[in-house]
């Protein structure tokens, strides 16, 4: 057995990151229309992105048929 004592817990050492001061959100004062939202888009709608093949024209056919047609 050793007669010197056990170490104690070690200071935590803080990234150098949490050290800086975070940087001030800016303001913007651009147009907001000048940029393109997620509804200007097909993807926004809900749309799928274009793929070729017979099976896929028949999934969306089935995934967008009318409620009366089933």
């Amino acid at each position: 057995m050793s007669s010197t004592p056990a170490p104690g817990p070690q200071p935590s050492r803080t990234a150098p990151e949490a050290d800086r001061p975070r940087p001030k959100p800016r303001l913007v004062f651009d147009d907001p229309l000048d940029q393109q939202s997620s509804d200007d888009t097909d993807r926004g709608w809900g749309e799928r992105p274009p793929a070729g093949g017979s099976a896929a024209d028949l999934a969306r056919f089935l995934d967008e048929k009318p409620p009366h047609h089933v």
